[in-house]
């Protein structure tokens, strides 16, 4: 009795389980890439900075879920406060931890501030001093109510944050205890971020 032939699987269910695969591996790998970057699309800037009020709300959209889910945040309520970032300079230069750069301004009213600084994975970054942040009741004001922070490599004069030479530097201004229209405001004054020199 001569051997039978294995099946043969049509052409059409081929391209359609190809198909498939390609439509499954192209939404799954644009939401991880919606869902690393940002928090949804519901964002208030303001010059460099970037927040988004609605995070942690029932009114967050389906990508912030999804990114606060992936990173493991727990975002700051709206009745809270709001926390502001910012990756990049004045400029839209990114910010980098080899160079010097100022962040000079008034912080909008709130009871309570933190400004910390990350690396470009989102940790804390290691130094000697170990400074990571800075909040209002530590921060050194000048006369008028304004205050100058400087990041950079190397101890620097006035309110400085060690940045370990890291190439890229996150900013995080959390504002607690603020206004609730602020924080909905793309006309808010926020600081200003400028690189000063670099090596």
């Amino acid at each position: 009795k001569a051997p039978t032939s294995p099946p043969v699987i049509p052409l059409r269910i081929l391209f359609l389980i190809l198909t498939l695969l390609i439509g499954a591996t192209s939404g799954l790998g644009l939401t991880w890439i919606v869902s690393s970057r940002e928090n949804g699309f519901s964002a208030v800037r303001v010059g460099a900075w970037s927040a988004w009020p609605r995070s942690g709300t029932l009114d967050a959209d389906p990508y912030a879920r999804a990114s606060l889910a992936r990173s493991g945040e727990l975002p700051i309520g709206l009745s809270e406060g709001v926390a502001f970032v910012a990756r990049s300079d004045d400029q839209g230069r990114t910010i980098d931890g080899r160079c010097i750069t100022r962040i000079h301004g008034r912080i909008l009213p709130a009871r309570f501030w933190t400004l910390t600084i990350y690396d470009g994975r989102g940790r804390l970054i290691e130094n000697s001093a170990a400074r990571y942040s800075f909040t209002n009741t530590e921060v050194l004001f000048e006369q008028d109510g304004e205050v100058s922070i400087w990041l950079s490599p190397r101890a620097h004069s006035g309110n400085w944050m060690p940045t370990g030479e890291s190439e890229r530097i996150v900013v995080v201004l959390r504002l607690y205890d603020t206004p609730t229209g602020i924080a909905r405001s793309e006309t808010a004054e926020m600081p200003q971020i400028s690189r000063e020199r670099c090596p």
